[in-house]
């Protein structure tokens, strides 16, 4: 997603213009961009441009990349995004393992953990397993002790929205900023005066975007492990996992086979242990922002096969999620009328026929019924591609393909159009962590939907 839309000079969309420059600075790659091209296509002028990128490099989110020559005049000074200036945490919570990401700016995996988890455990265990991947993920990436005297910043570099600084006690000067990517993960914050000599650098892309900054110290952010106190700043952890749930809220519902689960607060209970902003969205749904944040354009879906099936859906560049993150509960349209029962309490569901079919041996069987199920999502949406992930796809990735494009072919002949292609999605293991991350770096480029 890589266009920049147009900027607009006015106070009240600083944030916004910050956001325009960052993203265009972010898809420039090291190669970098001037000041005159970031003008021209933010539609903002040259002394607004040159105001945000001062403030951007004054915070450390931009560098100068050289100098590139120019058709009279003398050279022009070109920018880049400096990747490492701040990082973001992706987890995929799956029913029987947790995977952790650490990646940068750039959304550049630096740090991975993975570990078995069963997610019937219970609430106490999943969240000790989170917390710990969560952990370990940025002290393997980073080793840097943080002095007591060493002001380590986390999470300072996107702020969605943020307006009043939020301060909790904080111990010996070991201070931390935690900006608001999701401001509903500090809503219980007290808000007091910030002290002039610990106030943080807040950017443009910050101020406007972030409602409240929460300060608290290094070690109440990540007990376990080192801070990014040299590397960064760690603006917060998305956390993707099978649905139904609530993405605006963070409640996840009856998530399907672990009703259990019905109302738990998963973004409130993470944010407390971890000390940094929380996002929490379906697994599907993070994939596909992900595809989406890497190039993958048009409108597309995202079908994910492993311990279940859904579906992740792009719909004109954006993540739909439908108005109670109901959307891409794919693996449970029924297909065949009082078939094998599904997790979900129905039967003849997509989920359980295709499933059923793997735990059979039958391939080809399995990506037949994934073909019908899709063809059903092309016949309803009209969309452009078709992108297959997830652990069960990744075992046997071309029968899959083929498998599914047939039926789609079968459909295109009947009705005249043009097959709808089928490819495996990017990313492999990685993709649903990957997206997760994205959650969160989102809105520090102006993306909505994270």
């Amino acid at each position: 997603m890589t266009g920049a839309g147009t900027g607009a000079n006015l106070l009240a969309l600083r944030s916004h213009n910050a956001a325009l420059v960052l993203d265009l600075l972010r898809t420039a790659g090291s190669d970098g961009i001037s000041r005159l091209e970031l003008a021209e296509r933010t539609g903002l002028t040259p002394q607004a441009v040159s105001k945000i990128t001062a403030r951007l490099r004054e915070d450390g989110l931009a560098a100068e990349a050289g100098r590139r020559a120019s058709t009279g005049g003398k050279p022009r000074t070109v920018l880049r995004l400096v990747p490492e200036a701040a990082y973001a945490v992706g987890v995929h919570l799956d029913r029987d393992e947790v995977r952790a990401v650490l990646v940068d700016l750039r959304g550049t995996v630096v740090g991975e953990r993975r570990a078995a988890l069963d997610l019937g455990a219970g609430a106490g265990a999943v969240l000790t397993a989170v917390t710990e991947a969560v952990r370990a993920t940025v002290a393997d990436a980073v080793r840097v002790p943080v002095a007591d005297e060493a002001q380590a910043t986390v999470t300072d570099a996107v702020r969605v929205p943020v307006t009043d600084a939020v301060r909790v006690p904080v111990a010996d000067e070991a201070q931390a900023t935690v900006t608001d990517a999701v401001r509903a993960t500090a809503r219980d914050a007290v808000r007091v005066p910030v002290a002039d000599e610990a106030r943080a650098t807040v950017t443009d892309a910050v101020r406007a975007t972030a409602r409240d900054a929460v300060h608290v110290t290094a070690t109440e952010a990540l007990p376990a492990g080192p801070l990014l106190a040299r590397a960064g700043s760690l603006l917060g952890v998305g956390v993707a996992l099978p649905g139904p749930l609530d993405h605006v809220r963070g409640v996840l519902h009856r998530v399907t086979g672990f009703p259990e689960w019905d109302g738990f607060p998963l973004r409130e209970a993470l944010a407390e242990r971890l000390g940094v902003p929380v996002v929490v969205d379906k697994d599907t749904n993070a994939a596909a922002l992900g595809l989406a944040a890497g190039g993958e354009g048009g409108s597309f879906a995202y079908l994910h096969l492993g311990t279940g099936l859904g579906a992740g859906l792009v719909i004109g560049g954006s993540v739909h999620r439908g108005a109670r993150t109901g959307a891409g509960e794919f693996g449970h349209q029924v297909i065949q009328l009082d078939g094998p029962p599904c997790t979900c309490g129905d039967r003849g569901c997509v989920e359980a026929l295709c499933l059923g079919a793997v735990a059979r041996g039958d391939v080809e069987e399995a990506a037949r019924v994934l073909g019908s199920g899709a063809a059903n999502l092309v016949g309803l949406l009209d969309i452009d591609v078709v992108l297959l992930g997830g652990r069960t796809v990744a075992a046997t990735p071309e029968a899959f393909v083929r498998g599914v494009g047939a039926v789609l072919g079968a459909r295109a002949r009947r009705t005249g159009e043009d097959a709808v292609p089928v490819r495996v999605a990017p990313g492999g293991g990685r993709a649903v962590a990957v997206g997760a991350a994205q959650l969160v770096l989102g809105p520090v480029f102006g993306r909505g939907d994270g």
